[in-house]
This record gives C-alpha cells, structure tokens and sequence, in this order.
C-alpha cells in the first residue's frame, strides 16, 4: 500500500517528524511518500493561513493523486482543504485531526486537545465543531510563550506539555488526550507513561486510518455532498488542479 502524505506547512523539518511517526505506525508493506508545501507557511496557525494552506493542498493533491497511491494524508491537524478534496479526488483523503478525534473516541468518552499555541485555538475547535465532535471535547489547552524553531517545540516544551495534558484529565476529565500540531507528531510515544490516559499521536492515527480505508475498497460517491463536481471552467488555476473542475 502507498499512503501520499502531503504536508501543507513549508517546513520540512515538520515533515520530517511526520515522517518518523507515520513509519513507526505503519504496517509491513506500506510505503509514505513526503510532499512539503512549496510555498505558504512554515506552520499553519489561523483560519487565514488554514485557507491558504487548503488551497495549497488541492494543489499538491491534482499533481500527485493519480501517481499510484492508495489514500493520501492532509497532514496538518486542522485538516486543511480536506473536504475539498474529498469532493474533487477519487482516492481516500484522510485528515491529521479527523483522524486523531475518531481514534480518541474509540478509547473514552471525552477527549482533549493539547497543542504548542495559543493561536491555534480558535482554528482547532472550529475543526472539532465541523467534524461533528463538539460534545466528545472536553477542552483545549494551549502554551502561551514563544518558541526558537517550529519543528522542534516538542523537544524544548515536552515538560511543558505534558503538563498541561495532566491539567486536561485532572480539571477537565479528559478520558484521551491528542497531542495536537504536526510539530507533535511523535511526542506521544515518548511521554504516554507520564500522562494517565490514553495519549492518541495524530500521525500514527492518520497511517492506520488511511490503511483502513484504502483497505475497504469502497466505490467513490455518485450522489450526496462529496460527489464530484460538476464540470466548470477556471482561470489561472494550475493546470493540474484546473482539470480537476474542469471534467472528469
């Protein structure tokens, strides 16, 4: 099985941890194929961004999709452009926080969300209230504080964070806890016997929910929302991404 995993953040130090973290989880015989945005932002933080880094997505997307692969990953954990392309791409699309937030739910009843930034607080409870999830939340704790590099705020806020997915179980009665941002992916393995729930790393959850779903081996839709669009003109859109509004 080949799993796209497109990274809509410009770092690649990010989508080098998603990398480790995805390969770690992955089944014998699947293989992930990196994409880092080629322009945007270095980490995705605001709904402005989300959309820029949507867009960017779908881009990314058009060019690659028909490459031989099985399912591919919006790995960014509020699931930038993902609805979209479910709309416009026959192959399964599976997104960082769609993913963690099913996994969570299948381990307690109320999860929490634990992330590296106050700014992206806003953006990530919109996400859990778009995919239906509201009532399974019990908070989301952000750190307030600056950091040197994106791709390595885990290692310099690990205490940090785990302190405040402690504070999550204790005063919010958080059943699961997601580690959430792709500069996390991987923390959870390193800091799961510190914290004393299930602790859900939004990479691993994303591999295996992809396999899953490429594994069933269902029939792109006819009807309802995520159907294919119908066939429009565009303009100035990359060309890749222009044949996919523009016919089957």
């Amino acid at each position: 099985m080949r799993l796209l995993v497109l990274n809509p953040n410009t770092s690649t130090g990010i989508t080098d941890r998603l990398m480790a973290a995805g390969r770690a989880a992955a089944a014998p015989g699947t293989t992930l194929v990196p994409l880092t945005a080629p322009r945007g932002f270095p980490y995705i933080a605001t709904r402005a961004e989300a959309q820029v880094g949507g867009a960017i997505a779908l881009e990314m997307l058009a060019e690659h999709h028909d490459q031989g692969y099985d399912a591919a990953i919006i790995a960014a954990f509020g699931d930038p452009g993902l609805f979209g392309a479910r709309e416009l791409f026959e192959l399964p699309v599976v997104g960082l926080a769609e993913a963690a937030m099913l996994t969570a739910c299948m381990l307690g009843r109320r999860f929490a969300i634990v992330t590296f930034a106050q700014a992206l607080g806003p953006w990530y409870r919109e996400c859990v209230e778009l995919h239906g999830l509201a009532g399974r939340l019990a908070g989301i704790r952000m750190l307030d504080g600056r950091f040197r590099e994106v791709s390595d705020v885990q290692d310099e806020k690990e205490a940090l964070l785990v302190d405040l997915a402690r504070a999550a179980v204790e005063e919010d009665e958080a059943e699961v806890v997601i580690l959430a941002g792709a500069p996390l992916a991987g923390l959870a393995a390193r800091v799961q016997d510190r914290i004393p729930v299930p602790v859900v790393d939004q990479m691993a959850a994303a591999v295996k929910q992809a396999e899953l779903v490429a594994s069933l081996g269902v029939r792109p839709p006819t009807r309802g929302s995520f159907r294919r669009p119908a066939p429009k003109p565009t303009q100035g859109l990359p060309e890749a991404l222009a044949r996919r509004f523009s016919g089957p």
